[in-house]
């Protein structure tokens, strides 16, 4: 085991130990957990549930144009996915340490990625630089779309904006400023028509100071 998480548990493993002899590589096994505080019969149909949603949003992701990890298996029945092992830093570990022109090209990244999320009629859910992992050609691959669901509204988008600038403000507070301007630059670009006003309902939401349980929940 690699992670133990509130809903899931990840596992690193060898991809010929689990798909297939001859494949090579490595994979992430992703097994959503029971809650035993739930009735037995929802807590299968919410694990069930939620693998398959889990699945479907990271392919329509990357058909979207977004990096993720490829996925190779699912098995709502036991909650499972395994998916490519994504060979690179958490952003979060290394975002304030790189120079200054190679962040400002991870910041241009993110901006494009989540506005081709929300023009998918997608939102991730849970947008942290613990979500987003650094390959060494300077990709930007989302993972974990956990929390994620379908939702093309203004106030579901303003949330995924809101949310990511407050998890700046908290690990990445040295940068803050220059990181959300130029991801907010860049997700104005390529979302077009309509950006304004998602950028706005981010900065009313900041000031209801609603969604601050959410926020403790998500950072780590």
């Amino acid at each position: 085991m690699i992670k133990k998480g509130a809903e899931a548990d990840l596992y690193l493993a060898d991809f010929h130990s689990v798909l297939h002899r001859g494949g090579k590589g490595k994979v992430i096994i992703k097994l959503r957990i029971s809650k035993k505080y739930r009735i037995p019969e929802i807590d299968r149909w919410l694990r069930k549930s939620r693998t398959s949603l889990e699945a479907k949003l990271m392919m329509d992701a990357k058909a979207a144009g977004v990096p993720v990890p490829v996925i190779f298996e699912v098995d709502p029945e036991s909650s499972k996915i395994v998916m490519k092992f994504i060979e690179g830093i958490q952003l979060k570990k290394i975002l304030d340490r790189i120079p200054t022109k190679r962040r400002r090209k991870v910041y241009r990244k993110i901006g494009e990625y989540v506005a081709k999320l929300h023009r998918a009629g997608i939102v991730h859910g849970d947008l942290t630089t613990s979500n987003m992992i650094l390959t060494e050609n300077d990709e930007v691959f989302f993972i974990d779309f956990g929390l994620g669901e379908y939702d093309s509204s203004t106030e579901a988008r303003g949330v995924d904006l809101h949310l990511l600038r407050r998890a700046l403000e908290s690990v990445h507070f040295r940068i803050v400023n220059e990181a959300y301007h130029q991801i907010i630059e860049s997700y104005r670009k390529t979302f077009g028509s309509g950006a304004e006003e998602i950028i706005k309902r981010a900065e009313e939401i900041s000031k209801r100071g609603r969604y601050v349980a959410r926020e403790e929940r998500t950072w780590r």
